[in-house]
């Protein structure tokens, strides 16, 4: 597993029958998390102190309780200030998590030795986007919410990265590649973290099942002729690490070579030998 243990500002404090105690710089949230089905005594002070709770309905989605949290607050990772608020069915708008992935393509950036173009789709609210800026990538943003993005450029900008060459995209990403391919653009890395269900911003439908794999297929021919990395993460059950791995294997290595490797990613629960299992991630990069 692959673990997200770098945070200085976030941390899950404890995990108990269906829940998380988390937190996120000076505040404490409660959130569902379908991971946890086993309970133990909430022990923690954390359960009794908290700022907001997000309370899942039986019919499905839920509301939060705010008992005393501002309406936005910021927490940081390395140089990056992330602007944080709650919203629909339970999210914040950051998934800490993805550090450790962050800090794996950061790295490959950095040692590159050459100009390197990151194409970050379904990018939501920025975090791999801001990273691979922070490491010298110029990147290209694409995601079909208007707010998500709104939302990526203020991280951005909290992160002193509004001159930094990424371009802002609002997009279906499956039209956006399609185009790209006719315009002859090409990317030394690839960024996707698809959801399991969505809607493009002209009602485009997107199921995960039926459409990961010839996506990735038709984003590989976005690839430089020198590719440094190709990054999926899948929040979705069906999509263990082999799924990734294999689907990798077969789109990007037998092109490219390098090496691929897939696995859980997950967060440590502080106090404990528990790591919370988060998704999972396929990665390849190249041997050079």
């Amino acid at each position: 597993m692959w673990i997200a243990d770098n945070w200085k500002e976030y941390e899950v404090l404890d995990t108990s029958s269906g829940e998380k105690l988390e937190r996120w710089g000076d505040y404490i949230l409660v959130r569902p998390d379908p991971q946890v089905i086993w309970s133990t005594p909430h022990e923690h002070e954390g359960w009794k102190k908290k700022n907001a709770h997000y309370h899942r309905s039986s019919k499905g989605g839920g509301e939060w309780e705010f008992i005393s949290l501002p309406n936005e607050w910021s927490i940081h990772y390395r140089s990056l200030t992330f602007h944080l608020k709650p919203f629909s069915f339970k999210h914040t708008g950051l998934f800490p998590e993805q550090a450790v992935n962050w800090d794996w393509f950061s790295e490959l950036i950095r040692n590159a030795n050459r100009p390197i173009k990151v194409l970050n789709l379904f990018a939501y609210t920025g975090g791999a986007t801001l990273s691979a800026a922070a490491a010298g990538a110029q990147v290209t943003h694409v995601d079909a919410s208007k707010g998500m993005v709104t939302w990526a450029k203020e991280n951005a900008a909290a992160s002193g990265l509004s001159d930094a060459p990424i371009r802002w995209l609002v997009d279906d990403c499956v039209k956006f590649v399609e185009r790209e391919i006719r315009r002859g653009n090409h990317y030394d890395g690839i960024i996707m973290d698809p959801p399991s269900y969505g809607r493009g911003p002209k009602g485009e439908i997107w199921k995960i099942e039926d459409n990961i794999w010839p996506f990735i297929e038709l984003s590989t021919q976005l690839l430089s002729k020198q590719p440094l990395f190709f990054l999926i993460n899948s929040y979705t059950t069906g999509l263990q690490p082999a799924v990734l791995s294999y689907m990798l294997q077969s789109a990007v290595q037998k092109r490219f070579g390098g090496i691929v490797k897939a696995a859980e990613i997950g967060l440590p629960v502080s106090g404990t030998d528990l790591i919370l299992p988060c998704g999972a991630s396929g990665r390849w990069q190249s041997e050079k």
